[in-house]
């Protein structure tokens, strides 16, 4: 078994000036079998990448939110079928656009309440502004984050929604949402509720919505392409050493390729880690469960066919026809569950081989053209695009899976 070759795309990437540096790690069968490091955490200081660099992981936060709203599920705290109103009664009287790309002022009733499985599946007609087009989206764009979490949720909740709540997906801001309902349950705020739940039960310790003074020491830089293919250094700026004042449930969480494994590992293993038990299985296979209607997987996600041989579960995409998926996205066995991150972190566990693989950059993509890539785990140029691509497939073959 030889995984050396699974470097070799990204050595490409990152020699060819497209790519800072990457941390990646391959799991079998109860242990790590690999952990590349490669290139640099910032290129402008010469400091390498390594194992425990800290990285934004962006929508790699969605799983984790979930995870830690299941655990309130079964203590009885929470419902999927509940309305998401009783303890954000901001979202009671929900308008809904009458044309997906018309007018703000030009809207019906909600036809029923939102409810806490429309957030975690991204069914409840919340958007992000690149997930929609026209007048919708350029309100989400105004609509800050660095803001705290009740003043965010009034303004977005003045805010129509671009479809009936239940009727199709559009990815959107519904976890970060879903964060705020936890944290007015909990009572305390959201980084506390998953401190609890999910990083001191799985032994996370450099998971967190900021990184503290030593943390920052190992933060990646964030890197953009520029138009002609030029890498732009640090175009996010540091990472901070405080929880900001809305802990976005959806996007906001910065980890390691170590931490990011116990969780996989958790749910690749119905709920426990290490005797540790987080979730029950139940709660776990709920989550890496379809639960998108054909009609449903028909609609592009992002502009892309995502649904082609995969579904949908309570924030995690499901490999159901492992040969459809394959085509699109490479292998990965019946049953194989993941969520990107839009800077490039992506990482699958796949049931079927005991395979948990995690791939881990920083790129700040174009959050217009390059979304559906950026989702992906991409982003656009051709030697970039396809760096992870290569590095499953390769990994895959060398495990002779």
């Amino acid at each position: 078994m030889n995984l050396d070759r699974n470097k070799a795309s990204i050595v490409d990437a990152i020699d060819a000036g497209l790519l800072a540096g990457a941390v990646t790690l391959v799991w079998h069968a109860g242990e790590v079998r690999q952990v590349n490091e490669l290139g640099y955490r910032d290129v402008d200081a010469q400091l390498p990448m390594q194992r425990d660099t800290i990285f934004r992981i962006a929508s790699m936060t969605k799983p984790v939110t979930v995870a830690a709203a299941m655990s309130l599920v079964e203590e009885g705290r929470l419902s999927l079928t509940d309305r998401v109103a009783t303890w954000l009664p901001e979202l009671a009287d929900m308008r809904v656009l009458a044309e997906p790309r018309g007018a703000l002022d030009r809207t019906v009733p909600a036809q029923r309440h939102i409810t806490i499985e429309d957030l975690m599946t991204h069914r409840s007609g919340l958007a992000y502004m690149f997930s929609v087009l026209g007048p919708l989206s350029d309100a989400y764009r105004k609509l800050p984050t660095r803001q705290d979490q009740d003043r965010w949720l009034t303004e977005l909740s003045a805010l129509p929604l671009v479809h009936q709540p239940g009727e199709r997906l559009t990815y959107s801001h519904a976890t970060d949402v879903l964060g705020i309902a936890l944290s007015r349950i909990e009572g305390k705020p959201l980084s506390e509720v998953l401190a609890e739940r999910i990083f001191e039960p799985l032994g996370m310790t450099d998971t967190g919505f900021s990184v503290g003074s030593e943390g920052r020491r190992r933060a990646a830089t964030m890197y953009q392409l520029d138009k002609d293919g030029t890498l732009r250094h640090d175009v996010m700026g540091p990472a901070p050493i405080v929880d900001p004042p809305f802990c976005t449930g959806g996007a906001g969480l910065f980890s390691t390729v170590d931490d990011y494994l116990r969780f996989a590992r958790m749910l690749l293993n119905g709920g426990t880690l290490d005797g540790t038990r987080v979730l029950s299985e139940d709660s776990a296979m709920s989550m890496r469960t379809d639960r998108l209607t054909a009609e449903q997987k028909r609609q592009d996600f992002l502009g892309a066919p995502f649904w082609i041989g995969r579904g949908f579960g309570l924030n995690l995409s499901v490999v159901t026809d492992p040969a459809k998926s394959r085509q699109l996205f490479g292998p990965g066995g019946l049953g194989t569950f993941s969520w990107p991150g839009a800077y490039g972190t992506w990482w699958q566990a796949d049931p079927s081989a005991d395979v948990i693989l995690i791939y881990l950059i920083q790129n700040l993509p174009s959050m217009s053209v390059d979304v559906a890539a950026a989702i992906a785990g991409n982003t656009s140029l051709a030697k970039l695009q396809t760096a992870q691509p290569k590095f499953v497939r390769s990994t895959y073959q060398a495990l002779e899976l």
